[in-house]
């Protein structure tokens, strides 16, 4: 079943990748055509949510930000709960490599980026927009050229992801997460543990989670939080443990139900209002402006070079083992890979550098985000197709006549 569940996950997120790469590239088209306007004035655009005497305004995209990603930051910690109780992280022996691997995936982009900003006077605070895997990215690209490769790559990624958006996730928390009101906070936590104590011990139904999940967001973003924090914090009091009359779980039906929409509608929404670059206007020196240059070399050289030494590290020390029957050069194929930040790189440079979609910061962001996505995508594509011919090649000369 555990097996199942991965697959299907696997599945998704690379059926979706084809429809993420259109989101983004529409959203080029749109920002560099005579609709840019329009464009960016409907992601400015500002509209009320009423429920009574309860209201909420924010605009376009501060509502795919804070609304419809919570929704994704909702099932990735539904997934990371999964994958630590009874999946691929249930097992500490096959935790160490990807660990450390990601916490290698998120200290030396960091350290990329800093070393190029510093000297060229580029802005601080973005070191964290490297950091980030796009898993959907990612995997879809892996499915593309990796059809000869080991599966035990495929989890290798798909831990590491996990790793690394735990991370990202505590990032955000900690450095986004100013001025926070603390009594709707507060209300929130009583929410969570007075939820997390019936789920233990008697049946809730359904419209609970619903309403306590829409509460529980509403009461966040009153309190000045971001939303992926308390996302991931529900999904933790979410039971896994199946019913006594159906004999279905309640997290894994909500990973199944939720999965699609956050995969096929919320990342490529998000993409479609991140991703959209105007290059009217663009002079070179914007184009390679230092934080341009420090995000997009963080995510090319800072995650392989991270991914792969602490992978290396792990194995040296006995610590940890290299994916079953994976080759060094198909784990370095997978380290490039790791380097396609996109969706998640995008949603921290829009907490790093809050502000309009079009301003100067907002613009290098984006340029840095693509183009180390982008030479990530294509070498790690590279490297893996070639790796994956050379095993093929290998097990045919193998094959009994």
């Amino acid at each position: 079943m555990a097996r199942k569940i991965t697959l299907d996950f696997l599945k998704t997120e690379a059926g979706s990748g084809a429809v993420l790469g259109l989101a983004a590239l529409m959203a080029l088209i749109v920002a560099n055509s005579p609709m840019a306007d329009s464009y960016f004035a409907w992601l400015k655009s500002e509209h009320l949510l009423q429920l009574g005497p309860l209201t909420l305004t924010m605009s376009v995209s501060e509502w795919i930000k804070e609304g419809l990603m919570a929704v994704f930051f909702l099932v990735v910690g539904l997934e990371i709960k999964y994958e630590i109780l009874r999946g691929e992280l249930s097992d500490p022996k096959k935790l160490a490599t990807p660990v450390l691997a990601a916490l290698g995936g998120m200290i030396a982009p960091a350290l990329v980026y800093l070393a190029v900003t510093t000297p060229l006077g580029g802005p601080h605070q973005g070191w964290p927009v490297p950091l980030a895997t796009d898993i959907a990215f990612a995997l879809a690209v892996f499915a593309l050229v990796g059809r000869n490769l080991p599966t035990s790559l495929r989890v290798f990624l798909l831990t590491l992801a996990i790793v690394d958006d735990l991370g990202a996730i505590a990032l955000i928390a900690l450095l986004f997460s100013q001025g926070v009101s603390w009594q709707p906070l507060l209300m929130v936590a009583i929410l969570l543990t007075v939820g997390g104590v019936l789920a233990r011990f008697r049946k809730v139904p359904s419209p609970f989670w619903v309403l306590g999940f829409a509460t529980v967001w509403w009461l966040t973003v009153k309190a000045g939080l971001s939303t992926s924090l308390t996302a991931v914090a529900f999904a933790a009091i979410v039971p896994i443990r199946a019913r006594a009359e159906d004999r279905q779980s309640p997290l894994k039906e909500a990973m199944h139900d939720l999965h699609p929409w956050v995969a096929f509608l919320v990342l490529p929404l998000f993409a479609f209002a991140k991703a959209g670059v105007s290059f009217a206007g663009l002079s070179l020196d914007q184009a390679f402006a230092p934080l341009v240059l420090g995000i997009a070399l963080g995510l090319f050289v800072g995650k392989q070079t991270g991914v792969l030494g602490l992978a290396w590290l792990a194995t040296a020390l006995k610590i940890g083992k290299r994916p079953t029957g994976a080759s060094w050069m198909q784990v370095y194929g997978v380290a490039v890979l790791c380097g396609v930040g996109f969706t998640m790189s995008l949603f921290i440079g829009a907490l790093a550098f809050p502000g309009a979609v079009d301003s100067p910061e907002q613009i290098e962001v984006k340029l840095g985000v693509i183009g180390g996505s982008l030479m990530s995508v294509v070498w790690g594509a590279l490297v893996l197709a070639l790796a994956g011919r050379g095993q093929s090649k290998e097990i045919a000369e193998n094959e009994p006549v």
